[in-house]
């Protein structure tokens, strides 16, 4: 099942030559928003145009020199108001420098630099909405406005979509829906070997012989991993063995605060807290149900399309973008956000399906996500955004 940045025609200027398109975010460090955005450097270049990226760097960085892409290193994370309009000044530089023709952001504080600097310097201003963005006060939901002040603005589900039409008012004329793409190649069940999974589970020293439960996801209370420790302490009668796979970042207080919540609900031995994973493929091969508990409605949430193209059963708070990418009964199970019981149920629901019927529900899952959520998709759809726009300079 293809899903390689092929096939994806040339982006020209309506003068023939090749276009110019210098992505902003923050950092290139890890994330849904650094993936996608190395994603669409492949895509670009697959395309004939000129890649550009700027950020503050980090590890991701690297990764732009498979696809011929310019790096440029500018203190892009920060949220000082200061530094915010300096780089303003430094885009533009780069933009006339570069001869750039779309300046494509994905995050708050670089939105507000890469505004000015599009003002500036007459090129065309994309902007990607990933999270429906707090607004406690006014200040904070001028602050967010940017992101809506694109001459396209890219909503990441329909869920997202609709915040944006109600929150800020974006019309069919700029607001265009490309949902979070999935690597098809890389999440695949056939590509990944025996040695990988049973070396991962060496380095986790996980049992034998149990079925396991994954909720892969940052540590951070709203992902939802004491949800899901409260509802398997509702089914403690069955056999299973439970992965919290993400790294604290920090956390400490938390991660002690989930290993106190185990120790009382008389789980020791049962849950396990993994660090961040290296080799997610493998990671969902061990899995027998994988969940995404979230209490925060989640722009896309990719671990429900990434363990969908595994063929993993998925189990998903019922709310935000994770929702969409389930069918409900056939490819996955919805339960009510926050509702330890209901999920309990899901539980025991998810790890009694009849091999027959996890098999059928595999083939569902990753021919919905072929379908429906692959990266070559993410990718047709972002350039089509671009052609828009180049066309309309013509």
């Amino acid at each position: 099942m293809p899903d390689a940045a092929e096939d994806l025609g040339v982006l020209r200027r309506p003068d023939g030559r090749p276009a110019v398109v210098l992505q902003v975010l923050p950092r290139l460090i890890s994330g849904g928003v650094e993936r996608g955005s190395l994603d669409i450097a492949a895509a670009l270049s697959a395309a004939g145009a000129r890649v550009l990226v700027a950020s503050e760097g980090g590890p991701m960085a690297g990764e732009l020199r498979r696809y011929d892409a310019t790096h440029i290193d500018l203190p892009l994370a920060s949220k000082n108001p200061l530094t915010i309009y300096r780089n303003a000044a430094r885009l533009a530089a780069v933009v006339q420098a570069q001869k750039v023709d779309i300046l494509h952001v994905r995050s708050r504080a670089p939105a507000w630099s890469a505004k000015l600097a599009a003002a500036r310097s007459g090129c065309r201003f994309v902007t990607t909405f990933h999270a429906p963005y707090n607004a406690q006060n006014g200040i904070k939901r001028r602050y967010n406005a940017v992101m809506a002040a694109g001459e396209r603005v890219i909503a990441i589900s329909e869920f997202l979509a609709s915040h944006v039409r109600e929150v800020y008012g974006v019309g069919p004329d700029r607001l265009r829906v490309v949902p979070r793409g999935v690597d098809l190649v890389h999440f695949d069940p056939q590509n990944v070997s025996a040695e990988r999974v049973i070396k991962l589970a060496r380095q986790w020293n996980l049992p034998d012989g149990v079925p396991f439960l994954m909720l892969p996801g940052r540590l951070t209370r709203w992902k939802g991993q004491g949800l899901l420790i409260d509802a398997l302490s509702r089914v403690r009668d069955l056999n299973f063995h439970c992965l919290l796979v993400g790294s604290a970042r920090g956390r400490t207080a938390y991660r002690r605060e989930l290993e106190g919540l185990v120790a009382s609900l008389d789980l020791s031995g049962r849950v396990s807290i993994c660090d961040d994973c290296a080799d997610m493929p493998a990671a969902y091969m061990l899995a027998d149900v994988v969940v995404s508990a979230s209490s925060d409605p989640e722009g896309f949430g990719r671990v429900v399309s990434e363990a969908q193209a595994m063929g993993r059963p998925v189990l998903v708070s019922d709310h935000g973008g994770a929702a969409e990418q389930i069918l409900d009964g056939e490819t996955g199970l919805a339960f009510p956000p926050d509702d330890a019981e209901a999920l309990a149920a899901a539980l025991r629901r998810a790890l009694a399906l009849p091999a027959d019927v996890r098999k059928d529900l595999a083939w569902r899952s990753r021919e919905r996500v072929a379908k429906l959520f692959s990266k070559d998709l993410m990718c047709r759809r972002t350039l089509a955004v671009y052609r828009e726009l180049l066309s309309e300079g013509a």
